[in-house]
């Protein structure tokens, strides 16, 4: 029997047997490794600023500053930018209002369209914006209720007007509509997975499709600590799913299970992975994927995959599984376990 010591720190509620546990374990524990781990433990790191002026640089500082739909914020970001092409105030992408820069803008009032001049917020940076935006309409402020209460992506939009956040009647349309287009589906069933963009990167949701059966979350486990954090792992991983739904198309379409494929250290070492192992993802056109198809033979599924894949394989079939891989180089390298 074995236990994660983040799951037994998390479940700790002073009972006699956990706490006579913990204090064991320090006892085991010397001094220097435990000043080495009250370092780490209460030293935060710093959050990574994201400011990229695109649709993935808005979700991913929405998502970053806790909304639950980061995607409405990037639509909202389209529909009042012009894709980020126009600013109503310094760095100011939501028509965000305060006092700062004074400019014409239309509004809806007394069902017609009228031009007045408003001031709007200056940030000092896209990220700032986003946040500023999340904290006051998508978190709850204040006796504001906020529309991250919302059930389903669409229903979002449409709290958005209903709070009074836009005048224009239409703008809950307007945002599903780009919504619907950019991620080619219609937002109105809890589909637990949801293809964010055409464009994988590190921010994408653990939910995105990589490729039509395969996620990202599969490929980490859903876990934050097993997240890619460079574009050439994301592009690396795409080569990679690309092939395995070739191999899940050639065994019928049964269920593809990947058993391990993101293993940054000090995760590889720690669950017993090879030293400088593919599934680090630690240089451009390197990695690895741990695979089986549900009910179909892993000696055939490997022997398919040692004739058409022209990179690493390795022969874990004994082991009930097979190991596709790519090293820098891409040189083809056959292994037994």
């Amino acid at each position: 029997m074995s236990i994660e010591l983040t799951d037994a720190a998390k479940f700790f509620n002073e009972e006699t047997h956990q706490i006579e546990a913990w204090n064991w374990l320090q006892g085991t524990l010397t001094a220097e490794t435990l000043e080495t781990f009250a370092s780490k433990y209460r030293t935060k790191p710093k959050p990574v600023v994201v400011d990229d002026n695109t649709w993935d640089g808005v979700y991913a500082a929405a998502k970053q500053a806790g909304a639950k739909f980061p995607e409405c914020v990037s639509a909202q970001w389209a529909l009042e930018s012009g894709w980020g092409k126009h600013t109503s105030g310094k760095n100011n992408y939501f028509g965000l209002k305060g006092s700062g820069s004074t400019v014409s803008t239309q509004e809806f009032i007394n069902g017609q369209w009228i031009t007045i001049k408003a001031g709007f917020l200056d940030f000092p940076d896209l990220a700032t914006c986003v946040t500023y935006l999340v904290d006051r309409w998508y978190k709850d402020f204040g006796r504001f209720k906020g529309v991250n209460r919302a059930q389903l992506r669409n229903e979002c939009c449409e709290l958005l007007v209903k709070e009074g956040y836009a005048t224009d009647p239409d703008y809950s349309t307007k945002l599903i509509q780009i919504l619907d287009r950019q991620l080619q589906n219609s937002g109105t069933t809890q589909d637990p997975v949801e293809t964010h963009t055409n464009n994988f990167n590190p921010w994408s949701p653990f939910n995105y499709k990589i490729t039509p059966n395969i996620t990202y979350g599969e490929l980490t486990l859903n876990q934050e600590k097993r997240r890619f954090t460079k574009q050439f792992q994301c592009d690396t991983a795409k080569e990679l799913c690309l092939f395995l739904e070739k191999v899940r198309k050639q065994f019928g379409n049964k269920p593809l299970i990947i058993t391990s494929a993101s293993r940054p250290e000090p995760i590889n070492t720690q669950v017993g992975g090879a030293k400088n192992s593919e599934h680090t993802y630690d240089a451009a056109s390197k990695g690895a994927v741990d695979f089986y198809i549900e009910g179909a033979s892993i000696y055939s599924v490997q022997e398919w995959c040692d004739k058409n894949w022209p990179f690493s394989v390795g022969y874990g079939a004994p082991k009930g599984f097979c190991h596709l891989g790519i090293r820098p180089g891409k040189p083809r390298v056959r292994w037994d376990y």
